[in-house]
């Protein structure tokens, strides 16, 4: 008989910890969406999460994160039609109800 001494296998690595639930993680990123209108700078960072984690994400989420990446998009275009048609003070009245979509939406 040998001397050698045998050796249980090796644990598994530990598994890094997610930073959150994949659904909470979309519950912060509507959430910093609807911030802005008091901190600008929480959208931005909205939507670098979702473009972030919508690679990751189960397929039922990642229309999720399209959505709302979709909505800043769309919200930014309306905004700045908005802003320019403040010129002829027709944007006046457009600018809250492109607030009120994106509320909305």
């Amino acid at each position: 008989m040998s001397d050698a001494y045998i050796q249980p296998p090796a644990a598994p690595p530990p598994q890094p910890a997610p930073l959150a639930d994949e659904r909470q993680t979309a519950l912060i990123v509507y959430i910093l969406m609807l911030v802005p209108f008091v901190v600008f700078v929480t959208h931005l960072v909205g939507l670098v999460i979702a473009y972030v984690s919508r690679d990751t994400a189960p397929d039922w989420l990642k229309s999720h994160y399209s959505y709302q990446i979709n909505t800043f998009w769309m919200g930014l275009l309306y905004m700045v039609c908005a802003g320019l048609l403040c010129l002829i003070l027709v944007g006046f009245v457009l600018i809250p109800l492109v607030m009120v979509w994106y509320i909305v939406r």
